[in-house]
């Protein structure tokens, strides 16, 4: 049987019990068909892997923490500030940066944005189940929607903000990458009908915006997330030989 991965939010150490929620006993229990004694693996976040016993498995299942099996790490410092999109698109694209290991997710509306709003609770539950699958020790947190205008107005300058440009004017992605200075980053595209030209010369001015393209092509804005994403750890992220603390990210 393949292992299991289970974010719980209690403290984790060895002899502990921890009681999971409903939905999780149902899904041990109905889904996976496991039974008291298998094994299953749980993290929160703060201490690391655990390897857990199934004590229970009735209304209310627990477990018997056993032995730590991975400490915990430091997650690369990247967040996406993700364009509000239809309902399947967005838990696709929240679904894929937590797979990237995007630590920090920001729903924003831009004036051609389409689609205004998202039920986070759902968004939370998408990512932590990714997480689970991916093997990661942290979930990255999911922000309520906000106007990006007002998210920029309220930045940190320290932070890199990473902008797809489908304009064609702005220098290859790489290139931006390769000559920026080091610093945590975070990666913004628009919305599916792209940023409206005084939005985008607005982002353009910003000290702390490097404006990018990712190439001859008009890319879906979900697509454009992954990609920017994927490059940004390919060439400065946890994707290089030596881990995130060998790079900007960091």
């Amino acid at each position: 049987m393949s292992p299991i991965r289970l974010f719980v939010p209690d403290p984790l150490a060895e002899g502990a019990t921890i009681r999971l929620a409903p939905e999780q006993t149902h899904y041990l229990a109905a889904v996976m068909r496991r039974a008291a004694g298998d094994l299953v693996f749980v993290f929160n976040g703060r201490d690391g892997e655990w390897r857990a016993r199934i004590t229970t498995l009735g209304r209310g299942a627990t477990l018997a923490l056993e032995e730590r099996t991975r400490p915990q790490e430091p997650a690369p410092d990247l967040w996406l500030l993700a364009p509000v999109l239809r309902r399947e698109t967005l838990e696709w694209m929240v679904e894929k940066a937590t797979e990237l290991g995007v630590t920090r997710i920001l729903p924003v509306t831009a004036e051609r944005s389409a689609v205004t709003r998202t039920n986070a609770p759902r968004l939370r539950a998408i990512a932590t189940e990714a997480a689970e699958q991916c093997r990661r020790l942290d979930v990255p947190a999911i922000a309520e929607p906000a106007r990006l205008a007002t998210v920029l107005a309220g930045w940190d300058p320290h932070r890199l903000l990473l902008v797809a440009d489908e304009s064609g004017l702005a220098p290859p992605v790489g290139t931006v990458l390769r000559t920026a200075a080091a610093g945590p980053w975070a990666v913004l595209v628009g919305p599916e009908g792209g940023f409206a030209p005084r939005e985008l010369d607005g982002v353009r001015d910003l000290p702390f915006c490097r404006v990018a393209s990712l190439g001859p092509r008009i890319l879906r804005a979900e697509t454009a997330a992954v990609a920017t994403l994927a490059i940004l750890q390919a060439l400065a992220g946890d994707w290089v030989a030596g881990g995130p603390r060998d790079h900007h990210l960091r």
